[in-house]
């Protein structure tokens, strides 16, 4: 390849090439657009860890990407941005955190009530029988409140299962 033109690789080449001139410095801060962009899948995962062995190194790495999933993956901090402002930001982990929530699945024979601690209560679409709740937040002992009232109104719980919204 050293007698061909960087034009003419791939876009996967392209990128690796432009992501060799970003670091051929061993910079302590790097910006990158779109880093994956045109890779293949193993060229994905070789980009990710060599990403991962920088942030352990303790250097910074701003990440522009559309790909949410991978900006999980790799970035502690993210900003989202929408028509060119920013309206989020902050650790991972908080933002994800804001719209965590706990489902609670309750068998009614009757009517379905409200539980303390539950946003208004929804009827399951395959089955009328069972209610599902949503609890904010991913702390076991604030669902306890809900499943103590539905078991003393008579329901049956199904289930409880956490979710944690991806960005």
């Amino acid at each position: 390849w050293k007698d061909r033109r960087v034009s003419s690789f791939s876009k996967g080449m392209r990128q690796r090439a432009g992501l060799a001139a970003a670091l051929v410095n061993d910079p302590q801060l790097v910006f990158l657009d779109e880093p994956t962009d045109g890779v293949d899948p193993v060229g994905r995962k070789e980009i990710r860890d060599l990403l991962f062995e920088m942030r352990r190194q303790g250097r910074t790495v701003f990440l522009n990407s559309h790909l949410l999933g991978e900006a999980e993956q790799l970035c502690d901090r993210v900003a989202i941005l929408l028509q060119g402002r920013v309206v989020k930001q902050g650790r991972l982990a908080d933002l994800q955190a804001e719209s965590s929530r706990q489902h609670l699945l309750v068998r009614w024979k009757g009517q379905a009530p409200r539980l303390p601690g539950c946003d208004d209560p929804l009827p399951d679409v395959a089955d009328a029988s069972v209610t599902h709740y949503h609890i904010a937040g991913l702390d076991p002992e604030t669902a306890q409140p809900a499943i103590d009232a539905a078991r003393a109104a008579g329901g049956v719980v199904v289930s409880l299962h956490a979710s944690r919204e991806r960005l």
